[in-house]
């Protein structure tokens, strides 16, 4: 590995800052502490640091030279509103909340990356450190775009990078086009009319529609969709009935649906939509079907994707980089800055759970699983990764 040797010998503070921001969670767009932290740490480093966009989120600018070239390097925030079942000492402070998807230690690299790239600035332009709140579900990522972020902060490329559970720790991997899935969720109420259970015929049984509906959505995936495409139909909740002797009159449905393509998801929730309501009309009932959208899927940009690649590369060698890496149907809200600008978004393995300090939960160290915890021996290498990328996109003449 091509680490970088001051960074190394940085890693115990990185190691408590980490800790630190893992014991204090907070849930999106509450990051105020966690700011605080970042902002204060930025300035005592000499960076100047806006605040305020997307909320809680804030930029930290590392200017040198003279070019008008610049990147941006993004990290997020925010918890989980889940109870952490580990006991070790920096174990969170705060019941319902934790640090379960490892933005402690995005964080921290990026912290990493900028405490060296602001004490040697070996690179010539400007390097945009991009904080953001509330990627769990807030969208923070679109309230940044929103408040300005690539007006106030003209770059020609973003980076992200996250931590990646069963992935031998260090190793990177990436895949240039879609790499995560998009996020949509759906609300479907079928109304019929309530009756008796011993007189059925009085009423309309809004839960035999019901699963009517969830049936046919099924060959929605299997039927409607080229099998070379891909897509996940998952009703996760349905909700019916109060009594064993009483037909209900409403039953209400809630899942979600991931797909890799816009043109796919537009397809999927026109037939979910036509299904529904064709089906319940059939048996006299109506159904009232709300469709979200919540994150796009994550695409990144092909020449932005090689020359992250090449980075990997150099920083821990060919044979631990993974450069087409099996998308996954999770989603991440930094697809709303690949909208915008070129980029790419990495992943990092963060092992199996044996970095684990004594105290831990009995369960697996997966994201969002109370068992977890960042892997600190990964801070060197995440902020060497972010220290090559700049100095290379940004090489001195």
């Amino acid at each position: 590995m091509k680490l970088v040797e001051p960074i190394i010998a940085f890693q115990s503070e990185l190691q408590q800052i980490r800790r630190d921001l893992h014991a204090h969670p907070e849930l999106c767009y509450e990051e105020q502490r966690t700011s605080d932290v970042v902002a204060a740490k930025l300035g005592e480093w000499g960076i100047p640091v806006v605040r305020g966009l997307g909320q809680t989120g804030l930029v930290g600018i590392i200017k040198n030279g003279s070019s008008e070239r610049a990147i941006g390097l993004r990290a997020d925030m925010d918890a989980l509103p889940m109870q952490e079942l580990n006991t070790f000492p920096h174990a969170s402070r705060h019941p319902g909340k934790m640090h379960a998807c490892g933005h402690d230690g995005h964080m921290a690299m990026l912290l990493g990356a900028a405490h060296h790239l602001a004490s040697h600035r070996n690179f010539d332009g400007t390097v945009y450190l991009v904080f953001q709140p509330a990627e769990e579900g807030g969208a923070g990522a679109r309230r940044m775009i929103e408040d300005g972020l690539f007006e106030r902060f003209p770059m020609e490329a973003i980076y992200g990078m996250h931590n990646w559970p069963g992935a031998a720790a260090g190793t990177l991997s990436v895949r240039e086009g879609p790499m995560m899935a998009s996020s949509n969720e759906f609300h479907v109420t079928v109304k019929g009319k309530g009756a008796h259970a011993a007189q059925p015929h009085k009423g309309i049984d809004p839960i035999m529609i019901a699963v009517q509906i969830a049936q046919a959505w099924q060959t929605i995936v299997s039927r409607s969709k080229s099998p070379l495409d891909t897509a996940v139909l998952s009703i996760t909740q349905i909700h019916a009935g109060s009594a064993t002797n009483v037909i209900p009159d409403e039953a209400r449905m809630v899942g979600t649906v991931r797909t890799f393509t816009t043109p796919v998801l537009d397809m999927i929730e026109q037939r979910m939509r036509l299904l529904a309501g064709n089906i319940a009309a059939g048996f006299d009932a109506e159904v009232d079907f709300v469709f979200k959208r919540n994150y796009p899927p994550l695409v990144n940009h092909a020449k932005e994707t090689a020359f992250a690649v090449e980075v990997m590369q150099a920083v821990v060698g060919p044979d631990k980089v993974d450069a087409d890496v099996e998308p996954t149907m999770g989603a991440e809200d930094f697809a709303f800055f690949l909208q915008k600008k070129p980029g790419c978004y990495i992943f990092i393995g963060n092992g199996d759970g044996e970095h684990r300090d004594g105290g831990h939960g009995l369960g697996p160290c997966v994201l969002h699983n109370g068992s977890y915890d960042f892997n600190d021996n990964l801070l060197p290498i995440g902020a060497s990764f972010w220290v090559h990328l700049a100095e290379t996109a940004l090489p001195r003449s």
